[in-house]
């Protein structure tokens, strides 16, 4: 302030000559500009600051967001770019919600479409044995057989629905040191009579002379060999071969490999492989028969013990999908 009515007061005597009466006159409306400018701006930034604070009080816009009351009042920038930050992340929440809705959509839609194929399946052949005039007895037992496939195929989505259930909210691990070598032999020896029918031959890469130790869930492992060894048998060719191999990945862990020489997946396919009821060929699948949440189900047990899992594969020559296991050190 001292500083403009000395700038004025050198201007008047030495540049301009003013008279006195004009001299004050300017003198007075700059002084009065200035307050005025002072009032407005003390005013509107107690507007605007009061105005902020009732927003960042009243509107869930903030909530959540980590961001102090004192970081968005302090200009009108700040306030804005904190909010475009804060519109940006809920936009990203909305769109996973988005993307959540949609799946779960689809995959009530999958699960409807699942559960109704077998289901009026069964019913068409009951209603039809039901009916006085079906006298024919090797009919009435070939569509007895032919219910009992399709109540056995809901009794699987069921089973499989549940235990994806029970995965996904946490069930506990019961962990324990087993042989792997022994326990991928007794899912070959479960396995046997399904691929003898298509003259499928199951064999390690390898010749494993001492046991390999590891440390897991025993049944959720033999679970997850039981499902990828019977992928392997549906989709590989007649007179094929399903390799099981064992290499250490790391200090800490092995890599459980199981390989075929069969259809083959498709590059687009494989990121959708363990969705839940994702079929590659939907024809096949229903020959093969299978809940369709065979892979969806090694993939949450393989997770739940932080673990990995990974699929390779060329169409036409074979897939293998391959998983990591904790060594007992």
């Amino acid at each position: 302030m001292v500083f403009l009515f000395m700038l004025l007061f050198i201007l008047e005597r030495w540049v301009f000559n003013w008279p006195i009466d004009i001299f004050i006159s300017f003198l007075f409306c700059g002084i009065l500009w200035l307050i005025t400018y002072i009032a407005v701006y003390t005013l509107i930034k107690h507007v605007i600051k009061n105005g902020i604070t009732n927003i960042y009080k009243t509107s869930k816009l903030f909530q959540n967001s980590n961001i102090e009351k004192e970081e968005l009042i302090g200009d009108i920038d700040t306030f804005f770019n904190k909010v475009k930050l804060v519109i940006d992340k809920k936009h990203q929440e909305i769109e996973k919600l988005n993307t959540r809705d949609n799946f779960r959509r689809d995959f009530l839609g999958n699960v409807s479409h699942e559960l109704k194929t077998p289901l009026f399946t069964a019913q068409g052949y009951i209603l039809t044995l039901l009916d006085d005039e079906f006298d024919n007895t090797q009919l009435r037992k070939k569509y007895l057989e032919r219910a009992n496939k399709s109540i056995e195929r809901l009794d699987f989505i069921v089973k499989d629905l549940d235990l994806i259930s029970k995965l996904e909210s946490g069930m506990q691990l019961k962990y324990e040191s087993f042989n792997i070598i022994k326990l991928i032999n007794g899912v070959f020896d479960m396995l046997e009579l399904k691929a003898r029918k298509r003259n499928i031959v199951m064999t390690f890469d390898d010749t494993y002379e001492f046991p390999l130790l590891v440390r897991a869930d025993i049944e959720r492992i033999e679970q997850v060999l039981i499902n990828l060894i019977a992928n392997s048998i549906n989709y590989g060719k007649d007179n094929g071969i399903t390799s099981v191999g064992i290499q250490s990945y790391s200090k800490t862990q092995f890599m459980v490999s199981i390989s075929d020489n069969g259809l083959g997946i498709s590059e687009e396919n494989i990121p959708r492989l363990f969705e839940r009821f994702y079929r590659v060929d939907h024809s096949r699948s229903r020959d093969q028969g299978g809940s369709g949440l065979g892979l969806a189900i090694v993939k949450h047990i393989v997770e739940a013990h932080h673990q990995k899992i990974k699929v390779e594969s060329n169409p036409g020559q074979g897939s293998t999908f391959s998983f990591t296991i904790q060594k007992v050190l």
